[in-house]
């Protein structure tokens, strides 16, 4: 039932920009809880490195004195991946477009992502 819900707020991610190509709820740990993926993409390779990239990314922030993690965002000639918090143990993965408009994407990520908080 609460993966079904899951399932539905990503897709409707998804579905909120053409710029965004996937989507994915993953446990702090690395599991995957519910995703939107394209096909042919492993969901524990982007399980396990949305976990890795998050925790790296908490330590980084505080380490170099940046305060609380909000998001990381990785930019690549394909597109971008953002990955945020969603509660104390999950991350919310996206992955966009080359040409995407990141202040659209980061609006939609976070409304997702109170969405999905509030599941878990």
């Amino acid at each position: 039932m609460r993966d079904d819900i899951l399932s539905s707020v990503l897709s409707e991610l998804n579905g909120t920009s053409a710029d965004i190509e996937a989507s994915a709820v993953i446990s702090t740990d690395g599991l995957m809880i519910a995703a939107v993926l394209p096909q042919g993409v492993d969901e524990d390779r982007v399980g396990a490195m949305s976990a890795a990239m998050l925790s790296l990314g908490d330590r980084t922030a505080e380490e170099l004195g940046r305060g609380t993690l909000e998001q990381v965002l990785i930019k690549g000639d394909n597109g971008y991946v953002l990955m945020t918090h969603a509660g104390e143990d999950a991350v919310v993965t996206v992955m966009a477009k080359p040409k995407a408009k990141l202040g659209l994407i980061f609006l939609d990520v976070k409304r997702a992502t109170q969405s999905i908080t509030e599941l878990l």
